[in-house]
Formats: C-alpha cells, sequence, structure tokens
C-alpha cells in the first residue's frame, strides 16, 4: 500500500513526488496517502522502497569524505517530545541530514522536533523552525486556493481553463480547473516532459519556464475527465488561473488568504530560488557505498505543485486548521477530502491536494512529497484526531516509513493487521533483436513541441538513444517496435512505420506523459 517514491537528481525519475510507473490506476488514482509525489531528478536518482529504514552514515564515514566532520548535537528541544517518536528518528540525530517532525494528537500539539543537521557545511542542526521545502504536499495549499476562490464567486470550477488563460493551446477539448485539482485533464506532467527535452532536474526550473513548455504542447494524455494521472504541469496552471481571477501573484494571495490568517510566518510559496531564506535546510542524497553525502541543488519554483516553504512548527498551525476551519470556514477538512470524479463515475483517490485512503483500517488523508534531496509526508487520522508531518532534509529518509510507524506507536491498538508489501513491480520481458533490426531504426528525431533532438544508433548490438544533454538511454525490445529504456525518461518507446514499413517517428509514453511524438528527420 506505501507507495515506493522515485526521487529527483537520480536516475530513475525526476525530482518530483511520486513514481510515475507506479501510478498504475487511471480509474481510481493513488490509493495510500503515504506516498511521495514524486515526481522527477537525474544524476543517481536514489530509489527508496517506502518500508525501507534509511541507513546511517557516522561520523566516521562523514570525516571519510575529506576534512574534519561537523560536531554532533543533541537534537534541539522546540517543544513536547515523545520518546516513541524519537525512537523512530534516532538514526538521523547527529553529524548527517536528517528531519524536522510535527504531531497534533486531540488537539494539542504532543511531539516537534528536529533530529540531525539542516546545513553540513556549518554543522547547523535542524529544528521544529528549520525551512524545508516540502514539495508536493504543497498541492493542498494551492487547491485551497482555487476553492476560496469559487466559494466567493470569483472563480467557476467548470469553466473551460481557456476562459482564464486563453494563451492556452486548444487541445480540442474542454479543461476545467477542477480537472486540474484532481489530476485529471490530461496535461502532461512537465518533469519528464521537460527531462525528454534534455532539462537537468537540477536546472534554473522557473514557474514561467513551466508555462511557456506547456503553452507549447500540440497534445494531452487523454480525455479530460477520463482518467486520472498526476500532473504536476496542471497545478502550475492552476496557479496561474489563481492570479488571473485575484488579480495577484500566487505568492502573495496564500500569504494573505492563508499563512498570515494561520500565523504561519515562517512559510511562504518560493517565486525566486534565489532569494535568501534564513534558517533554510540545504538538500542532500547519500553518496553510494557510504561515502558520505552530497548537496542537492534546488532551483525550482513550481507554484502550486511545490516550491513551498514552511516550518514543522508552522505546519502544526495548518494541522490545526483542519480542525478549526480558522481559513476556509467550518467543514474545511470535509470539503478537502471530496474526491475527484471520472467521466464514467467512477470516484477516485484524489480529493482537493490529497490522497484518501485507509491505513490498516482506519480512515486517513495526506500527501507526500520529493523534490532535490527534500523527502516529505504529511497524514492525518481524522476519527483518531492524529496529525503527523515528517520533512527531510536527505533523500534516503523514507519519510511515509517513518510516519507510518509513528502512526503504528500511537494508533497500534485500534488498528487493524499490519499491511503486506507487495514488493517492488516485475519489469517487463525482453525480445531480442537482430542486429540489422535494430540498424532500421536508427537515425535523427526531433520533437518541435520540445524543440528536442536525439540520435539513435547501433553500439554493442543495442539500440542508444543520445541527447546533447542527456545521459545515453540503452534501449532494450520489448516486443514488435517497442522498447523500454534504462532511464526514467524513456519507460516506453514505440516506432511508427508508414505503409511501406519505414520508420517515420518514435512516441515515448509513460504515467504521466502519453505519446509524445518525435519525427524522424533523417
Amino acid at each position: 500500500m506505501f507507495q515506493r517514491g522515485i526521487h529527483p537528481q537520480s536516475d530513475r525519475h525526476p525530482q518530483s513526488d511520486r513514481n510515475p510507473k507506479s501510478d498504475r490506476n487511471p480509474k481510481s488514482g493513488p490509493t495510500d496517502p503515504f506516498q511521495g509525489m514524486a515526481t522527477l531528478p537525474r544524476a543517481g536518482r536514489p530509489s527508496s522502497s517506502v518500508g525501507a529504514v534509511a541507513f546511517v552514515l557516522g561520523l566516521a564515514t562523514l570525516a571519510s569524505c575529506g576534512g574534519e566532520a561537523p560536531v554532533a548535537t543533541e537534537p534541539a528541544q522546540d517543544g513536547p517530545r515523545d520518546a516513541r517518536v524519537d525512537a523512530v528518528f534516532a538514526d538521523l540525530d547527529g553529524p548527517r541530514p536528517g528531519a524536522a517532525v510535527a504531531i497534533r494528537r486531540n488537539g494539542e500539539v504532543v511531539h516537534l522536533a528536529g533530529y540531525g543537521m539542516a546545513h553540513m557545511d556549518h554543522a547547523v542542526p535542524i529544528t521544529g523552525h528549520t525551512v524545508f521545502d516540502i514539495a508536493s504536499i504543497s498541492k493542498q495549499f494551492g487547491a485551497l486556493a482555487a476553492m476560496l476562490l469559487a466559494e466567493e464567486g470569483r472563480l467557476d470550477l467548470d469553466a473551460d481553463v481557456r476562459t482564464y488563460v486563453p494563451e492556452l493551446p486548444d487541445f480540442g477539448a474542454v479543461i476545467t480547473p477542477r480537472h486540474l485539482v484532481h489530476h485529471v485533464g490530461g496535461i502532461r506532467d512537465w518533469p519528464h516532459t521537460m527531462a525528454l527535452g534534455g532539462v537537468e532536474m537540477s536546472d534554473v526550473i522557473s514557474f514561467e519556464k513551466i508555462l511557456r513548455m506547456l503553452m507549447q504542447q500540440e497534445a494531452i494524455n487523454f480525455d479530460p475527465g477520463a482518467e486520472y494521472a498526476y500532473s504536476n504541469t496542471g497545478y502550475n496552471l492552476l496557479a496561474r488561473v489563481i492570479e488571473v481571477q485575484s488579480g495577484m501573484s500566487f505568492r502573495e494571495f496564500t500569504q494573505s488568504r492563508i499563512f498570515e490568517p494561520l500565523g504561519m510566518g515562517d512559510s511562504h510559496f518560493s517565486d525566486d530560488y534565489l532569494e535568501i531564506v534564513p534558517d533554510r535546510a540545504e538538500s542532500y542524497a547519500p553518496v553510494p557505498e557510504g561515502q558520505g553525502f552530497r548537496r542537492q541543488v534546488n532551483q525550482l519554483t513550481a507554484l502550486a505543485s511545490s516550491s513551498l516553504h514552511t516550518t514543522a512548527a508552522d505546519f502544526l498551525k495548518w494541522m490545526e486548521n483542519y480542525e478549526t476551519g480558522q481559513v476556509g470556514g467550518q467543514g474545511i477538512q470535509e470539503r478537502m477530502i471530496q474526491r475527484g470524479i471520472l467521466n464514467g463515475g467512477d470516484t477516485i483517490a484524489y480529493a482537493w491536494g490529497l490522497t484518501v485512503g485507509e491505513y490498516r483500517g482506519l480512515s486517513m488523508f495526506g500527501h507526500g512529497g520529493s523534490w532535490a534531496g527534500y523527502r516529505t509526508q504529511f497524514v492525518r487520522f481524522p476519527d483518531q484526531d492524529l496529525s503527523i508531518a515528517v520533512f527531510c532534509n536527505v533523500s534516503d529518509c523514507d519519510p511515509a516509513g517513518r510516519a507510518r510507524r509513528v502512526a503504528d506507536a500511537f494508533l497500534e491498538s485500534e488498528m487493524g493487521p499490519p499491511e503486506e508489501d507487495e514488493g517492488p513491480p516485475s519489469g517487463p520481458d525482453e525480445a531480442p533483436m537482430f542486429e540489422s533490426e535494430l540498424r532500421e531504426l536508427t537515425g535523427t528525431y526531433r520533437s518541435p513541441e520540445l524543440d528536442s533532438t536525439y540520435e539513435l544508433f547501433v553500439e554493442d548490438g543495442q539500440l542508444v538513444a543520445d541527447h546533447w544533454r542527456n545521459a545515453r538511454t540503452v534501449l532494450t525490445p520489448t516486443g514488435q517496435d517497442t522498447f523500454t529504456g534504462d532511464q526514467w525518461w524513456f519507460p516506453e518507446l514505440s516506432f511508427l512505420r508508414d505503409d511501406g514499413g519505414r520508420v517515420i517517428a518514435f512516441l515515448v509514453t509513460g504515467v504521466r506523459v502519453r505519446n509524445l511524438r518525435f519525427d524522424r528527420v533523417r
């Protein structure tokens, strides 16, 4: 039930929050609030199993990287502490990146603490007031912003988005703000799309750059409302709609309507990656084979889908809002967990920036996040009035697994039996091809939508796709004219032929990007 996240700056999938290859059910969407958004990275994208415990790297390991390791410090005393929670995060204490944890139970704060270091260079400890980029947990705030405008009569959730953003291409079908909220609009996910175009997830990726990419698209994944497919781009488009209808920047609107009323003084949506943010945690990834840690660069400003900078202490105030409705009014929790409905009448698990489901027989909702080295998880058990937030600044932290263990500690007596881990999905079967068959597929292929070109050639008996910015991708045949790549941006590839049997194009398809066409130009 706990979804395996794919992480940015890893060679599996971008720096975003959730594993596209595990978003397999288009009818219902995700079923597990313990999940990481994931959306996508590049250089050594560490893939973590949700149930795995993060490995510990000690002082000697850090010292082996060269230079003197920072001096370990005791966890900062931020608020009440629970020994059961401390036990779950004990391996993150000391001279390594770690986490901040916030928990509310029965209307009270029962735990607020930091573990490990916010900044390895300067041995700055993590506290409950350390600022994290919480990645896709941000989506519930974007969804609430749209809800507030709609309830004021300033936004029609069922109108054509092009009413508000006329520069959006006409895809031949009406996409509405409600479609965007529930990830059923069919809009291609930008991390996968941009990566195919050669964009590194560590590059500067601004809100405006994402929208420009969207405006160049010629097709969508499916008819709006027909299926569920997680789309960060959809939430970025929603942010632009909110700007148009509010007359304010998205940052200004959320600041004045959400964060200021709740007293979340250390929270803001980042619209300037160069902005100096006091007490912000750097993000890290472990170096392979226990050689310490490396920084993971974060130059993203993806409004509404991600890029909310906040603290565990501030997030406690957001948790409280689900109980009090200070922002959004009475019944805000019930409205936020209203799930989307597909055209055929099926109800999906995704609600208003939240996934609704069960864990060990208990109703719950929440969301995960993954970008650069940040890994985050928020989950709430409404019937037991338990809310948990875990903000990590290292990619091997497994916040979903840790949040699950915390929930077990608090609610064990009310839970059903532990759920079995289904294990990783099996890969596609290989379908060997002669080298002469592979050579029929070689050539130069270009996508005008991405302004991007790939060269396909045979090397050592294998078909290889090469891009001047991306790592080479080895393509393994899985059937007649179908292949899978060893890089996350080439999950499935199929070649098209004309009536004479000549190869004229290939299509790239994944869960979040479908049938993106590259034409053979020579």
